[in-house]
């Protein structure tokens, strides 16, 4: 009974999660903010906070803001913005392109580039890309999940779908492309990770086709890389890309 009665007693005194959210609004001191159905469902029915209660917010430009619940409804609500607790962070100019693949996996995709910094998600259709439609609203909807729930006050922005063909042809060749190479005929990505701006090139389950390949390594702002000895499943190769970038280059 004693260690159940310690156990209550330590539970009891835990400070409660702090709840952060996205706003799609500008950010500043002594702001009035009405909420939308679902952020004040969520709010009040999910989290059960009432007139009084503290929370953070954050747009991905203003920093990170402490508000406080100024008035509470099932479908409405208003929170009012108390002071700036961070300013606003960009991490370095990395993207990350990426063919589609399995929905969840690409979700995770979305999840994990967010998580490790990366300033723009890319989706391109490759030749053994096997979705056939990406959900850019679900995309950043993962990515904005991702921000509220890792504290971070960046969220990184989605670009519309597009070919691998249409992508090279409109590249600014001064951003280099790290094109991992599954073939592994490449150097270490830990030993020549570009300076920024750059962005990472990951193809579909299928790998790439030998055209691509060739295509690929023909153009000059494109660097091939290997991910080490192993073939990694698409999702994988894309968080271990940004990890590998990141350690040499970014904000880790």
């Amino acid at each position: 009974m004693m260690v159940d009665f310690q156990l209550a007693i330590v539970l009891m005194t835990e400070p409660l999660p702090k709840i952060r959210l996205y706003l799609d609004v500008k950010l500043k001191s002594g702001a009035e903010i009405g909420l939308s159905r679902d952020h004040a469902n969520y709010l009040f029915n999910v989290m059960r906070l009432g007139v009084g209660a503290p929370l953070l917010v954050f747009n991905g430009e203003d920093g990170e803001w402490r508000a406080e619940v100024v008035s509470a409804g099932k479908r409405a609500g208003v929170i009012t913005l108390l002071e700036q607790l961070r300013p606003p962070e960009i991490p370095p100019d990395l993207w990350l392109v990426f063919a589609p693949i399995k929905k969840a996996r690409t979700d995770f995709i979305a999840e994990k580039a967010c998580e490790m910094g990366c300033r723009r998600l890319a989706p391109v259709f490759t030749r053994f890309t096997n979705s056939e439609r990406v959900n850019t609203d679900r995309l950043r909807a993962h990515a904005v999940e991702a921000a509220e729930q890792c504290g971070m006050v960046f969220v990184p922005e989605v670009s519309e779908p597009t070919t691998l063909e249409r992508l090279l042809e409109g590249w600014d060749t001064r951003r280099r492309l790290i094109f991992c190479d599954e073939t592994r005929n490449a150097a270490p990505l830990a030993s020549i990770a570009p300076e920024p701006p750059a962005a990472i090139l990951v193809g579909p389950e299928g790998g790439f086709s030998a055209d691509e390949t060739a295509k690929l390594r023909a153009l000059d702002f494109v660097t091939p890389a290997a991910l080490g000895p192993r073939v990694l499943r698409a999702d994988t190769a894309a968080v271990a890309a940004l990890a590998i970038w990141q350690a040499r280059r970014g904000d880790w």
